[in-house]
């Protein structure tokens, strides 16, 4: 996710990207993310996908933006807010 930010970025070439429909660039690319696990999902097929398949439910795998500084700066999370995690808490893979 941290080297897809970057290269989102990277292809702005330095500029501001454009606000559309009131989102910023940075609000659209994480939302874009977000929605690529969007499913809907009986809680008895849940609980057999966790039993068999070793990856994460896709509502947790959206989660992993909480750990991306860039994700709070777009949307204005702040301690006390139900997905707000600590900076020391944030995991950082690269």
């Amino acid at each position: 996710m941290t080297i897809a930010y970057d290269a989102y970025h990277a292809t702005l070439a330095g500029k501001p990207a454009p606000i559309i429909d009131g989102l910023t660039g940075d609000q659209r690319f994480f939302l874009g993310f977000a929605q690529v696990w969007r499913t809907k999902i009986r809680e008895s097929a849940l609980r057999q996908q966790v039993t068999i398949d070793f990856h994460a439910p896709d509502h947790q795998r959206a989660l992993t933006t909480r750990n991306i500084d860039a994700w709070y700066a777009a949307f204005g999370a702040r301690p006390g807010q139900r997905y707000y995690l600590a900076p020391d808490q944030r995991i950082r893979i690269w």
